[in-house]
């Protein structure tokens, strides 16, 4: 082996160990960023905490102890009752019972079962926020925590019964019943009583001590977890949706003329330029987009795709900026500040924030669905040289005329769910708690309207590479690739058959692509 070669592997391999390295999440007090969230989540790396956060947290518990021992002050939720039961002093003895009667009264969740990867987030944000040194958890209480998260030990959680102000109560309850050895959860998939993770792990149940119940309780935990994954999945769908786009302009034999960077210069935003520029690098090479066109102009759902997605691309950027400061933030109550000698109660757990971006999320991720299924409606139409429904024998064969039908209905669902939830409040707590942000409703709304925008793209792609097989000349390179290793899964639609299955296949074949 000569030097040059034993050079090349001892570089690699100093590589492979700090791409490791960087992949490797250690819950300290850096910035942690959607990206890096991502980037964690798909390798798979188990979780620890930084010397930083270990020593943060022991400080906050000792200075509490003492505080408690020293001091004959109230402090909401430590050694008083909860909500309107604020002004109700609670005895010594009866502190550490306080903090378990809470996470079992406020485990009042219902409806569907959250999904299991987002549980997992929100054990991840939820040792995130506790890290920092401000809410007066036990080491050994939130290492648990992080047991749960290494051993994929995920609490069963409801979507229902989050007004997503005094943090995300009913979820979060749900999320901590298993440390006491109550509640739910799946263990390698199998559903068991939290009680049996003693006889399964070995794991006792643990002694909440003051406050530990309200540090598990009070925070954006539920919200956030949506949030991001929410922004994740946007990311994502935005640049296949410009890829099924360029399809579609393609399919329909449109000008490519829109997408002149310098349209987009005059009119500089930032999602409108990445989109055009986006089109462009999608369909270059293509046959079909360089020759000459009968029409002067497109109509807008083509034409205008770079201020439409582009919007939407603005809106999801703004909206990841949110929650990024949010995941790097404390937002259970009462705050303990050890060094200034403070215990604060305020409001750090309500959702505003998030309520508002979710439900502009909302907006953003419908519109790409809705201008999506104007592309279908016209794809149909029996111009461009395309056959009606695009089927080669209309009449006898509907072709693709119902998945239209379908499209037309989610998008209809979308703009439903699409009423913003941050515009309703209800007073709870016998009125102590007087406004809500309903951003737990408007985050299961979100991720609903998101999944839908996944169904609705696949129409498109469905559509728009049954259009192009009636066209004689090619695509881009970019788009005939994907279409190719479509068509091994799903073949041209030659007579009329049942095509809920090849819709079916689609979305999993878009969610699997790599592009």
């Amino acid at each position: 082996m000569t030097k040059s070669v034993v050079t090349i592997k001892l570089l690699n391999n100093r590589i492979d160990s700090t791409i490791q390295q960087f992949l490797k999440m250690q819950i300290n007090h850096q910035t942690l960023t959607i990206q890096k969230i991502f980037q964690f989540i798909e390798s798979g790396e188990a979780l620890s905490l930084s010397k930083e956060s270990t020593q943060a947290i022991k400080k906050c518990r000792v200075y509490l102890d003492e505080k408690m021992q020293e001091d004959g002050t109230l402090y909401y939720g430590i050694n008083t009752g909860f909500g309107s039961l604020c002004d109700v002093e609670i005895s010594k003895d009866e502190i550490n019972q306080l903090q378990e009667n809470l996470v079992m009264s406020h485990a009042c969740g219902t409806g569907e079962e959250v999904p299991s990867h987002l549980v997992k987030l929100m054990l991840l944000l939820k040792i995130q926020s506790l890290s920092y040194g401000h809410s007066g958890i036990a080491l050994s209480t939130i290492q648990r925590l992080v047991d749960f998260y290494n051993h994929d030990v995920l609490p069963v959680i409801y979507t229902l019964g989050s007004l997503g102000a005094s943090g995300d109560l009913a979820p979060l309850a749900h999320l901590s019943l298993p440390l006491i050895g109550m509640g739910e959860v799946y263990l390698k998939g199998e559903k068991i009583a939290g009680s049996l993770l003693e006889k399964k792990l070995n794991w006792k149940p643990l002694k909440l001590q003051s406050k530990e119940g309200l540090a598990l309780l009070n925070g954006t935990q539920f919200m956030s977890a949506y949030g991001v994954q929410l922004i994740i999945d946007a990311r994502r769908t935005f640049k296949l949706g410009n890829l099924i786009a360029a399809a579609s302009l393609d399919a329909y034999d449109c000008r490519v003329d829109p997408f002149n960077a310098l349209v987009h210069q005059i009119r500089p935003h930032s999602g409108q330029l990445e989109t055009a520029a986006l089109i462009l690098k999608n369909l270059a090479g293509s046959e079909i987009a360089v020759q000459v066109k009968k029409q002067v102009q497109d109509p807008y759902s083509f034409r205008c795709i770079p201020q439409v997605h582009g919007a939407s691309k603005d809106a999801i950027d703004y909206v990841a900026s949110v929650f990024e400061t949010e995941i790097n933030s404390v937002t259970d109550n009462p705050n303990v500040f050890p060094d200034e000698d403070l215990i604060i109660s305020a409001g750090n757990f309500h959702g505003q924030p998030l309520a508002l971006a979710l439900d502009y999320l909302k907006l953003a991720l419908a519109e790409l669905g809705n201008i999506s299924e104007r592309r279908v409606y016209l794809m149909l139409s029996g111009n461009r040289n395309l056959p009606t429904y695009l089927s080669s024998l209309p009449g006898l064969n509907s072709g693709m005329m119902i998945p239209q039908y379908t499209a037309a209905s989610i998008v209809s669902k979308n703009k439903q769910l699409c009423t913003p939830a941050s515009a309703d409040s209800v007073p709870s707590s016998n009125g102590q708690e007087d406004h809500v942000s309903m951003g737990a409703n408007g985050a299961v709304q979100c991720y609903e309207i998101s999944e839908n925008l996944k169904r609705i793209i696949g129409i498109e792609w469905m559509t728009a590479a049954q259009a192009l097989s009636f066209r004689k000349e090619k695509s881009s390179k970019v788009v005939e690739t994907m279409k190719i290793a479509y068509r091994k899964v799903v073949p041209v639609l030659e007579a009329d058959r049942v095509l809920y299955i090849d819709m079916q296949i689609t979305n999993d074949f878009l969610a699997a692509y790599k592009f």
